[in-house]
């Protein structure tokens, strides 16, 4: 009989063949794996969580290099507007025009001007052929308009400009910065300084301050505020390029200034305004333009124009004094000029001093015994080595004060006293 094969059992009543063998592990065992699994799942994800939330120090290197830069919150609005806050100037350039600036006013000049034109009709040839050269001309009035700057001294409306802005002008319209527009009245004007007072009815008018132009120096700082070219308020920079140039230099023989030089750009229109330093202080007016030239522009010493405008205010005019001489600096190159030319009947042995070169019938020089041939070395015992120096000093003085003049003529040295007159009497 054969013997049943292993894994039968033999207690099944129907002959049934016996269950298969169960699990090695039951069924809570697998509940239990499940649920441990999770459980690590869950505390993975809060741990990776927590990590996310914590500072900086607790990121990998790679989460920083990844990870995207957060934007800040974006802040409520305010409830209360606030209002826009104006910047205080930058600079001191900035500082001087909102210093100086309501002090520099524009002044506006007609005149009438009397020219002479030809009549339209005689513009055609077949008059030209009867009248031939001599063709009939008419005169015509017309208004000429010009405008420049200027700059408030006194609080009362005293207005310092350059005389040949106002010269010959029927009319004068200042023009405030704040927008009112004044009518001018002409005080005083010199045309041997090219400087001139207009007064306007007005109060309390911001004015600017001075500075001794004495002690100007090369190198400072510049700055020129006026209307060049009908731009009103424009401020242009730069430094003091120069002083004590003359007035031959600048190409103005008639005026009687040391000039200061400037490379602020200055242009027609900037007459009459202020020369500032770079404390808003005014050490001059711009007057004067070289044609042609840039980055060269000239302005009268604030000390020069001072005196005149005390001057115009007070009497309405300057008397100038002066000698009656035409004079030239010598130089060994002079020297032999003057030599060569024998029409002019004078010969010089100095190289250098000041020759007098013609003497006006009458004039205080004459009446003084100056002559032709002359050569000035010393007035009032200071030496003197150009025209300009001859210049200067009879400038100092005033009408009718006698100055101690040294010469030499023919080779020996006289002190002659010579008692000034008014220029043009």
């Amino acid at each position: 009989m054969r013997t049943p094969p292993q894994g039968y059992g033999s207690d099944d009543a129907k002959g049934r063949p016996p269950a298969s063998p169960g699990p090695k592990f039951p069924i809570f065992s697998y509940v239990l794996v499940f649920l441990v699994g999770g459980a690590v799942a869950w505390g993975a994800m809060e741990a990776f969580s927590s990590r996310s939330l914590i500072g900086s120090d607790s990121v990998t290197r790679e989460s920083q290099a990844l990870a995207p830069v957060a934007s800040p919150p974006a802040q409520s609005p305010s409830p209360q507007r606030q209002e826009a806050q104006i910047s205080p100037p930058s600079n001191f350039v900035a500082d001087v025009v909102t210093q100086v600036g309501p002090a520099v006013v524009r002044i506006d000049a007609e005149r009438t001007v009397t020219a002479r034109s030809l009549p339209p009709e005689f513009d055609n040839p077949m008059f030209r052929q009867f009248f031939g050269f001599r063709m009939p001309e008419g005169e015509q009035e017309r208004v000429q308009q010009g405008s420049g700057s200027g700059f408030v001294l006194s609080a009362d409306g005293k207005i310092v400009t350059n005389a040949h802005v106002i010269d010959g002008a029927d009319s004068v319209t200042v023009t405030l910065r704040d927008g009112r527009s004044l009518e001018g009245r002409v005080l005083g004007a010199d045309p041997v300084t090219d400087v001139a007072v207009v007064q306007i009815e007005a109060e309390d008018l911001p004015t600017v301050r001075l500075r001794d132009s004495e002690g100007l120096q090369p190198g400072e700082w510049a700055i020129a505020i006026g209307n060049p070219l009908g731009l009103d308020n424009t401020v242009t920079t730069g430094i003091i390029s120069a002083i004590g140039r003359s007035s031959r230099e600048v190409g103005v023989a008639d005026k009687r200034v040391d000039f200061i030089q400037t490379d602020a750009a200055i242009n027609p229109g900037n007459s009459g305004g202020p020369l500032l330093d770079q404390e808003g202080q005014v050490v001059g007016m711009n007057t004067a333009i070289i044609q042609n030239a840039q980055g060269l522009g000239f302005a009268i010493p604030m000390n020069t124009v001072a005196r005149i405008a005390e001057e115009l205010i007070e009497h309405g005019r300057v008397d100038h004094p002066f000698l009656g001489i035409q004079m030239v600096t010598l130089s060994p190159q002079v020297k032999e000029q003057v030599n060569r030319d024998a029409s002019q009947g004078l010969r010089v042995e100095e190289d250098e001093g000041v020759l007098i070169v013609q003497v006006m019938p009458s004039s205080p020089a004459a009446q003084g015994g100056l002559r032709a041939g002359d050569v000035i070395r010393e007035i009032e015992g200071d030496s003197v080595t150009s025209a300009e120096d001859v210049q200067q000093a009879v400038s100092r003085v005033r009408v009718g004060d006698r100055l101690n003049i040294t010469i030499s003529r023919n080779g020996s040295s006289e002190t002659l006293e010579v008692q000034t007159g008014v220029l043009g009497d």
